[in-house]
This record gives structure tokens, sequence and C-alpha cells, in this order.
């Protein structure tokens, strides 16, 4: 961004509140994303579409604040293509600094992937750039910019391409549905908070002293996680306290709302566009049955609650047989807040708003500790004080014979760090011992009574194109410090000594996602698509994001069968911004003199 860029624009800003200020709430509205919508409305589709990313105003509830947005709407327009037809797309940038488009989950040339500094320039003040490629999948995608923070700020859209044959989940009728946080601080204001102190934005902390059980944690307990320096509710970076959760555009108080009939299949196409927000969906007394999961289509699988991490797809098909309103609530990972929406056979009526659940708590599994918990590991009330445990001894957190020193706020045993990771300021934990938590339910739905989603449970309805096994293996750590809010992987950021990426076109690659930190990373790879590795026997599902865990592993096999250069990053906006982002190199390229 230039120099200046940003007192000029608040100045013009200001100047046209009072004008903008009279705008009724649904102007900003794209008409796909209009409450009471029958689940067809106008899109854009066909061989030419013309997006123009500009300067607006955005209303929620009752308050105003600035937003980015594509043809004057928030969610963007609703892209509608069809597999096998070629698309140009004219982006008009009427901004005063630099702009981009990435096509989320598009298999494409890399110089119309839409990242700057990897894949092409970016689109200048006052410029025009067409993207142009050929349309070679189906499902549920979205659309973003990749400069700056402005997907923050709602320049974001949904995205659906059709099959060329027959649709493998038939269905009666559709709603798209766009999960998004909005916040009236700019972006750059949330940055330095949290640079400033760690967990600025959580106001759920735990009380370290006290009688009684809280969230099923004893005080003594909570005295153990004090020694350590630790916040075991310190679950999500940016919260309530500064975000209000969207369904299409809507709070819960504007009561978005989708129609159906009773008896309907109506397919649910859940796209999750926060900046920074995971989501655990549910609809109380409707079960949900996924039918995709990142625009591929899984064997139908039917369940009452999954967990969407940023940059994820899923379609769910739901039948409502009753003649009744069922509240559509997508809450936040930490349960600081939620967002309803309502699904009903009229217009005008509401779903009952539900309380927030119990804010959920991390565990020593959390920490990479595996299945231990705090006694085990000589932080529990009766062991905080007492000889170093075995456990304890074996990873070198303290000498047999001697007390059982507090650790710090994040474990960092130099001895277990990979000789690839650097350590410095930026990593202040490596875990002890992560496993595979791709089977897990996710944090705060351990012990719900109904049915939860977990990746096992995802198979392809048709098995991946390269059945090759993998040829090497490449260990790729998720680092940070929490406390001032770096991340990277490996211990490095992008552009600060971090080696890219290389694959060689067509070689089959295991990756492996270590993930150091007590943060959930929900990983993304542009122009590819990969078979997370499950254990499951019925094959592995194919995504293009998949959320690591804290203190978890998640591995997946990637044949890297498109040539260029590709942004491989957390898809936290905050965390690729603080550095969590990388290249990767898949050579050699189609033309000669391309392969460096």
């Amino acid at each position: 961004m230039r120099p200046g860029i940003n007192l000029r624009r608040r100045n013009v800003l200001q100047a046209s509140v009072a004008g903008a200020a009279t705008l009724g709430l649904s102007s900003l509205f794209p008409a796909w994303a209009q409450t009471g919508s029958p689940g067809v409305a106008p899109v854009l589709s066909g061989a030419d579409i013309r997006l123009k990313v500009g300067h607006s105003m955005f209303s929620v509830g009752g308050r105003q604040g600035h937003a980015i947005t594509i043809n004057g709407v928030l969610p963007a327009p609703l892209i509608r293509l069809k597999e096998g037809q070629t698309v140009r797309l004219h982006v008009e940038n009427t901004l005063d600094e630099d702009t981009s488009i990435h096509w989320h989950g598009l298999i494409l040339p890399f110089h119309m992937d839409g990242v700057p500094g990897i894949s092409f320039p970016g689109i200048f003040p006052g410029q025009t750039f067409t993207y142009e490629f050929p349309v070679k999948q189906s499902g549920t995608y979205w659309y973003h910019s990749h400069s700056g923070l402005q997907e923050q700020m709602g320049h974001y859209g949904p995205l659906v391409i059709d099959p060329a044959g027959a649709e493998p989940a038939p269905y009666d009728r559709e709603h798209v549905i766009v999960l998004s946080d909005w916040t009236f601080n700019h972006p750059h204001q949330l940055l330095d908070k949290a640079k400033k102190e760690g967990g600025y934005f959580n106001r759920q902390k735990q009380a370290l002293f006290g009688r009684g059980t809280e969230n099923g944690m004893a005080p003594a307990e909570r005295v153990a996680w004090g020694r350590m320096r630790m916040d075991p509710t310190d679950i999500a970076d940016m919260t309530a306290r500064t975000y209000s959760y969207l369904v299409n555009g809507h709070g819960t108080a504007e009561n978005w709302t989708g129609l159906f009939r009773p008896g309907e299949r109506v397919r649910l196409r859940i796209i999750n566009a926060s900046a920074m927000s995971i989501f655990n969906v549910r609809i109380p007394g409707l079960p949900m049955t996924i039918v995709a999961a990142d625009g591929n289509p899984v064997r139908p699988v039917e369940t009452d609650e999954f967990q969407i991490s940023v940059a994820e797809t899923y379609d769910a098909i739901v039948t409502p047989r009753e003649d009744r309103a069922f509240a559509l609530v997508a809450e936040s990972i930490d349960r600081s807040g939620l967002v309803r929406a309502t699904l009903a056979p009229r217009p005008g009526m509401v779903a009952a708003l539900p309380l927030l659940r119990p804010r959920p708590t991390l565990s020593m599994r959390d920490m990479g500790m595996g299945g231990m918990d705090h006694g085990a590991m000589g932080h529990g009330p009766a062991a905080a004080d007492a000889a170093c445990p075995p456990e304890h001894a074996a990873m070198g957190h303290c000498t047999p014979g001697a007390p059982a020193a507090p650790m710090k706020h994040v474990m960092r045993d130099e001895s277990l760090v990979p000789p690839t990771v650097k350590v410095g300021v930026g990593v202040d934990m490596i875990a002890a011992m992560p496993v595979d938590r791709t089977g897990d339910r996710p944090l705060g739905l351990e012990s719900e009574p109904h049915r939860v989603l977990t990746y096992h449970d995802l198979a392809p309805l048709v098995p991946f194109h390269d059945t090759r096994a993998p040829t090497r293996s490449v260990d790729i750590h998720l680092t940070g410090n929490m406390e001032r809010f770096m991340w990277g992987f490996d211990g490095r950021k992008l552009n600060e000594g971090l080696e890219p990426i290389r694959f060689e076109r067509n070689e089959r690659v295991r990756v492996n996602l270590i993930n150091n930190s007590m943060m959930n990373h929900p990983i993304h790879i542009h122009g590819h698509f990969f078979e997370l590795v499950t254990g499951k026997d019925h094959g592995h599902p194919v995504k293009h994001t998949v959320n690591v865990m804290p203190g978890g592993k998640a591995s997946f096999d990637l044949t890297a069968d498109a040539p260029g250069d590709w942004a491989f990053h957390c898809h936290l906006l905050y965390h690729m911004h603080a550095g969590m982002m990388n290249i990767v190199k898949v050579r050699p390229m189609d033309a000669p003199g391309e392969k460096g």
C-alpha cells in the first residue's frame, strides 16, 4: 500500500458518510443474498463477466462502516459457471490502492491465480485486468482479494460451477450460504492490537482463583495453567468483541431467510469466507447430509453438526418436512458469538435464537502432549510440586529426583526442534508429541451427544486420478509466537529466509503438516487438490484446504501436476499477513527457458 493512501481514503469516506447513511439496509446485498430469496436469483454468468472493485458503506446491526466491495455489493456477486466453458473476467480497480482476485480452489494457469508478487503484479489503481481460463471442474468455490487485508473489509464472493454432466447429488432447491466476520475497526488496527497484547480480544479468560469448577476445570487446575503462564481459553485471535458474524451479509437481527417447501431436498452451499473465524454449524432438529467438501463430491454422510474452517466449503442437503422455521446456526469456535439465519416455508418467519454453549478450553492434547492430562505431566493439583515424573523427564522438561519446574507460557524444548526449524523469538512452542488429529472431533464438540463430522467421515465419490504411492515426504512445521502474534513455517516468515517448497512436475509427494502451536491453522495450497491421508480404507477426501488442529498433525498426498509458482499459506488472514505463507514452485514449465 502506498504511503498516505489510508489518510486520503479516510477523508473521502468521512465526507461521504452523511449521504450514505440514507441508504436502505438491503441496498448493499446482491439479489442472491437477499433474505426471502426462493433459491433462484440473478447471477453473473456467461463467457464475459465484468467486476468493479470499489469503496462502499456497509450497514449491519444499526451501525455503518467502510467496506471494499465488488460491483457495490457485499458479499460480492454470485458467479455461476459451467464445467467445460472458457470464461473471461474483467476486473476494474477503482480503489486508490492495488487489488486482486484469487479464484479459490480453481484449477487454472498459475498466472491467472491472482496472487500479487507470486503469480502476477496485481491490479493497479485505475486499471482493468482480464482473467481468462478454461473451467475444468464443478462444485462450490469462492473468490476473494489477495491484496493486503481487503478480504476482511468485504472483498469476497461465492462461485458455483455446474457440472457438464449429471449432478451427483440431485436437489430441488439450493441456497448459497456465505459465512463471514465483519468488524467496524480497520484491519490494521486489529493487527496492531493483536501484536501489542496476547489475547487482546479474548474476554472469556478463566478466573485464576475462585471456588467451584469452571468449564470442567477445578481451581487447582486453573492455578496449574497459571503457573505455566498459559491460557486454556486462548482459542481465537479475534472474537465477537470486535466481530459481527454474518450469513450472506446479514447479522442475526437481520434474519437472513432461505425459503423451502416441506419435503424438498434443499442444497446448502456453505462457504466460510471469514478472515479469522472458524464456525461450528448446525440446524437443530434437521439432519444434514454432506455431499461435497471443497467442491469435490463425497459419499453422502449424515451428521448433526460440523466444523467449517476458514476457506473450506461444504455442501449439505437437508429435507425439512415440517411446516416450520429452522435455525441455521454458525457458532464461533471460541463460543464468544454466533449468527443465526432461518430456513422457513414462508417469508417473515423467525427461528428460535439458541443460547451460546459453554466456552471450550484447551487441553494437554492441544499442547501436543497426546492424551496426557495435567496430572500425568506433573502439572495437576496433586503433582504440581512433586518430583519430576518419568513422562516429563523423558522429554527433558525436568531432572529425575528434582521438583518439576513450572513451564513458561508455552513449551519450547530445543532438544525437540528438528534441524529444519529456525528457533528464535518467532517460535515459542514445539509440540512434544504431536499426533494425527484428523479423526478427532473438533474443539468444543468432543462431548456433544449428537453426531459430529470429522475428516475421517469423508470419502470421495470418485477416487483420486493418481493412484501412485508418494516417492518422498516433506515435513512442514507450523510455528508461531502467540504472545507477539508472529507466525511462520519452520520458524521463518515469507521473505525472511524461508526457502520455497520445490516439486518436480508430476511427482507424487506426501506433505506432513506438524502444528507446533496451540492454534488451529487452515492450510491452503493454490492450483492443486490433494488427498488428505486419513488411514481409512474407504478412500481419502480430496481437498484444497485442511484444518490442522492444535498440537496435531495432518498429512496429504499431492500430485504436483500444475507448473508454475503457487501460494501456500494459513488461511487465517492475519496469520498469513504476519508471515505464515510460502511459495510452491513446480518445475519444469511448459516453455523452454522457464525452469528458474
